[in-house]
C-alpha cells in the first residue's frame, strides 16, 4: 500500500508540473480530465477520495489510541512505535494524495474557464470587427459589444492573475510534497530499524525460554 501511495504522489506532482508550463502535454492533460468528468468518472473518483479519507481517519484514530496508551501505561512499547510509525507514514501520504487531487482539480478547473473566456472574447471581437467595417447604424451595438469585450478582458485578468496565484502555491506544494518524500523515506528506514528491533527482542525472549525451561528440567532431573 505505502508504495501504491508513492507512486499516486509521484503522478499528482508530475500533473501538477505539466499544468505549470504551456507544453502540448498539458493540452493532452486537459482533454483526459475532461473526458474522465463525464459519465461515470466523478462517481468513480469521490468514492476512491471517500475510501482513502476514511482509511486516513482511521490511521489518525489508531495512532490517537496508541498514544493514549502510552500516556495510560506510561511505557513504550516496541510494537507500538512500529505500528504508530506505519500509521504516521501512510497517512501523511493519504493526506498529501487527496491535498494534490484537490490542486489538479481547482487547476483544470481555472484552465478551462480561461479557455470558454477566451474564445468567447475572441469570436466578439470578430463581431466588433464585422460591425466597424459595415458601420451601418450599429454605433449602439458596437459599443455594448466593446463593452462586453472591456469586460471579459478583465475577466481574463482576474483568471490569469488566479492562475499564476494557485501556480505560485503549486510550486510551493511541490517543494513541500519534496520533502514530505524525503520525510516518508526517512519513517520507512526508521519503521525497518524498529522491526528488525522487534525480531532481535522476540528472539531474545524466545532463547530465554529455552534456557528457562532446559534448567526447569534439568532440576526435574
Amino acid at each position: 500500500m505505502q508504495q501504491l501511495l508513492f507512486a499516486v504522489v509521484l503522478l499528482e506532482v508530475v500533473v501538477i508540473i505539466a499544468f505549470s508550463f504551456k507544453t502540448p502535454i498539458r493540452k493532452f492533460l486537459i482533454m483526459g480530465l475532461d473526458r474522465s468528468k463525464r459519465g461515470r468518472g466523478p462517481m468513480v473518483v469521490k468514492t476512491v477520495s471517500v475510501t482513502i479519507f476514511v482509511v486516513f481517519v482511521s490511521s489518525v484514530y489508531s495512532m490517537m489510541k496508541i498514544q493514549k496508551r502510552w500516556f495510560v501505561e506510561g511505557s513504550v512499547n516496541p510494537t507500538d512505535e512500529v505500528i504508530m510509525a506505519k500509521h504516521l507514514l501512510e497517512s501523511t501520504l493519504m493526506g498529501g494524495v487527496l491535498f494534490l487531487g484537490l490542486m489538479i482539480d481547482r487547476l483544470h478547473h481555472y484552465m478551462r474557464e480561461l479557455r470558454v473566456r477566451r474564445k468567447s472574447m475572441e469570436a466578439i471581437k470578430k463581431q466588433t470587427v464585422g460591425f466597424e467595417s459595415g458601420k451601418v447604424g450599429a454605433s449602439d451595438e458596437i459599443k455594448k459589444l466593446e463593452d462586453e469585450v472591456k469586460a471579459l478582458l478583465e475577466k481574463e485578468k482576474h483568471l490569469e492573475s488566479e492562475l499564476e496565484t494557485m501556480t505560485k502555491e503549486v510550486r510551493s506544494e511541490e517543494s513541500n510534497s519534496v520533502a514530505l518524500q524525503k520525510q516518508s523515506e526517512g519513517f520507512l528506514i526508521e519503521f525497518n530499524r524498529l522491526l528488525e528491533e522487534n525480531q532481535k527482542l522476540r528472539d531474545q525472549l524466545h532463547s530465554m525460554g529455552m534456557k528457562i525451561s532446559g534448567s526447569s528440567i534439568k532440576k526435574n532431573t
